[in-house]
């Protein structure tokens, strides 16, 4: 395949493999396992002697598909493909730690990361630190000597702050630790972690790159001698693996990302820009904003702004709760980066977990709503938003 093909054209075509029988579209390989010609052939491909797949549990051809055109949209050498997004965090944090490492996290993290790295990792002797992310200071005064990660969104969920990832990326290759980014909200084509200095990529596919609410995944990106050395045998073992029915579905998701994202972005950046001359509203937070609190490392890191808007209500939970209840095209669900326009309130749903004073400190008030444009017409979005708006009490 050509490396000179743009993202566009490498989300139709890379990666693609074709059977005997010519097809058009990817073909799903739904099998558990592989047959060989002899019994020296199986003992060869066991040995890695030899290329072929295993079992489906370690790859398989549809997998091997999307974890490909993945590595070409993200600049990896590498993938893995599992089961899910969360998946995708548990593997690339716990492959490559044990008893008496240390992290480093911001603390802007969707709940279940922030479970992982505060709860999940404890138990098995890994420390935890966590800092406020913005801050390049507050990643230094954490390191300690046996600190191994540096764990981050950027933007964040469902704030929208903005982390500067290759400032973070010096601090670890100055002591050797490992920068794991998870790059949801930016998607693949605003922001390239790993051309930023990151090491570890992490996706949940069940968003953008799936976008229709079909399916669930995930996937873990880096270079190909890290995914030797800490996830190739994790994953094998634990058994993470996505679907190949799923990977199929993705396959074919992936293929109209780019149209799909440049058409959420701009409903997205249109909304951000109505809400913020509405009274009712205390803020907005956009990265496509001039007035983001981070708007100088946006300019540095990212090519585009999001698909996701953050916003606060005056009025509070009964606000949100009211604006919410009043749309008739936005729909309220706490999944993001879907062709439909999604609306959720945070502090009773992903962030309903974390303790009042931790949800004060990433943000995230009685009033904060987060929105995930979709590709319906613009004019209808705002008309829905005006209509509901005129329902919410002053």
């Amino acid at each position: 395949m050509s490396k000179t093909w743009r993202p566009a054209t490498q989300l139709v075509h890379e990666g693609t493999l074709r059977s005997q029988y010519g097809e058009t579209s990817e073909a799903i390989y739904l099998t558990q396992g592989f047959v060989y010609d002899t019994s020296e052939a199986a003992e060869a491909r066991f040995k890695g002697e030899t290329d072929g797949f295993i079992y489906a549990r370690y790859g398989s051809p549809t997998n091997d598909m999307f974890e490909k055109r993945m590595c070409a949209l993200e600049g990896a050498e590498d993938a893995r493909a599992t089961a899910s997004g969360m998946a995708a965090v548990t593997a690339a944090i716990l492959c490559q730690l044990k008893s008496g490492d240390h992290i480093v996290a911001a603390r802007a993290l969707f709940g279940s990361c922030r479970w992982v790295v505060e709860t999940l990792a404890p138990k098995y002797g890994i420390e935890c630190t966590l800092i406020d992310g913005r801050d390049l200071a507050n990643w230094e005064k954490a390191i300690r000597p046996n600190t191994k990660v540096f764990f981050l969104e950027s933007p964040t969920n469902p704030t929208l702050e903005v982390i500067d990832i290759a400032g973070v990326a010096k601090l670890a290759n100055q002591i050797g630790a490992k920068v794991v980014v998870d790059n949801v909200f930016a998607t693949p084509l605003f922001q390239k972690p790993l051309e930023l200095g990151a090491h570890i990529v992490i996706y949940s596919a069940t968003k953008h790159i799936d976008g229709q609410g079909r399916c669930l995944g995930g996937v873990v990106l880096s270079d190909k001698a890290w995914i030797d050395e800490n996830l190739h045998d994790y994953f094998r073992h634990t058994g993470p693996a996505m679907s190949p029915f799923n990977a199929w579905t993705l396959l074919k998701g992936i293929e109209t990302l780019p149209l799909r994202v440049k058409q959420q972005t701009e409903n997205a950046a249109k909304i951000a820009d109505f809400l913020a001359e509405q009274g009712k509203v205390a803020k907005v937070i956009y990265p496509g904003r001039k007035d983001h609190p981070q708007a100088d490392i946006i300019a540095k890191q990212m090519t585009g702004g999001s698909t996701l808007v953050c916003f606060e209500l005056k009025g509070g939970k009964e606000a949100a709760f009211a604006l919410q209840n009043a749309l008739e095209i936005v729909k309220i669900s706490n999944n993001l980066g879907d062709s439909k326009s999604l609306i959720t309130h945070p502090a009773t749903t992903t962030h309903k977990n974390l303790t009042e004073e931790a949800r004060a400190e990433l943000g995230i008030s009685a009033g904060t709503v987060r929105f995930s444009a979709g590709i319906e017409d613009t004019d209808d979005l705002i008309e829905d938003f005006a209509r509901a708006l005129s329902k919410v009490s002053a």
